[in-house]
């Protein structure tokens, strides 16, 4: 976007267990939200770009789902779209959970990287909920594994050292031109980000196992006169028995999950938002190829 050649550019991928707070941390990198963030596991589904600046420094960072034994096809997807997000990055943060440790997710993320002949950057999150005295032989462990020429203590979200591994990690880019305009924060389509927001308040409301055994498309995407937008979305789930769950009592459930995602997709979108939510049965959505190209996910075969 710019000819400037004093300007700095390149990729960074955050990959983790699930829930080792990659989305969060990519949240505050950019100062915005572009990736969905719930207290369950395997919240992010594909690989979602975030750009921040710094400075003359263009950081596009690549928010990955956790790495984690995939048993289903849905899985296996996220998986791969993981390793390809690190294998297409000029530099990897692996974020570990200080509290987990060296979990059994957190070891194949080490093996994998040693496989493929890969350093990477060691952030250590949620360090706020750990005693000091843990730390440093945990951040001594990881270190004797060969794989991290740097390491981060932080707080994804507290925000605890966040701006010592923001100018770090811009200092290690190549010189280049942006890759985006300085005030775009994501590449993600906005029918997928729409999406994105409802299943996260989807995941926020429902417990157990039907927020995996959901997913959202926003069917329709209508500009409107007075400046407002329509959108229309529809929620696939995968029995019957599902249905009046993410229903509700007389509506009431996916009514509540209606206007936490209009509000929020109004402050991002910066427009009036009226936002249709309808609930399918699609017993075989997992299996649905056009599903996975609406997520940005490849279908496995």
């Amino acid at each position: 976007m710019t000819e400037d050649q004093s300007t700095q550019c390149g990729f960074v991928a955050l990959v983790g267990a699930p829930n080792a707070g990659k989305s969060t941390l990519l949240n505050l990198m950019i100062g915005g939200k572009v990736s969905i963030v719930t207290p369950k596991v395997q919240t992010t589904r594909t690989r979602i770009t975030g750009i921040c600046m710094a400075g003359q420094t263009q950081i596009v960072f690549l928010d990955t789902p956790g790495i984690f034994t995939p048993k289903r096809r849905l899985e296996r997807a996220m998986v791969t779209a993981a390793w390809s997000g690190a294998h297409d990055a000029d530099i990897v943060v692996v974020l570990i959970d200080a509290n987990r440790g060296i979990d059994r997710d957190s070891q194949r993320i080490i093996d994998g990287l040693g496989e493929q002949n890969r350093t990477a950057i060691l952030a250590l999150n949620k360090i706020d909920t750990v005693r000091r005295d843990r730390l440093l032989p945990l951040a001594d462990e990881l270190q004797k594994t060969g794989i991290f020429t740097d390491t981060f203590m932080i707080s994804a979200l507290k925000g605890d050292g966040v701006d010592d591994l923001r100018t770090f990690l811009a200092g290690r880019m190549a010189p280049g031109p942006w890759l985006y305009p300085e005030d775009q924060l994501s590449d993600i389509p906005l029918r997928l980000l729409a999406a994105e927001v409802t299943r996260e308040k989807l995941f926020l409301r429902l417990h157990q196992e039907l927020p995996y055994a959901l997913t959202v498309e926003t069917e329709a995407w209508e500009e409107r006169r007075d400046g407002s937008v329509k959108i229309d979305q529809i929620v696939y789930v995968l029995r019957d028995s599902h249905k009046p769950i993410v229903l509700g009592k007389g509506g009431r459930q996916i009514k509540d999950v209606g206007t936490m995602a209009r509000e929020d997709l109004t402050e991002i979108l910066g427009q009036p938002v009226h936002l249709f939510i309808h609930v399918k049965v699609a017993p075989k959505w997992t299996d649905d190829p056009s599903q996975y190209r609406n997520m940005g996910l490849e279908f496995p075969k």
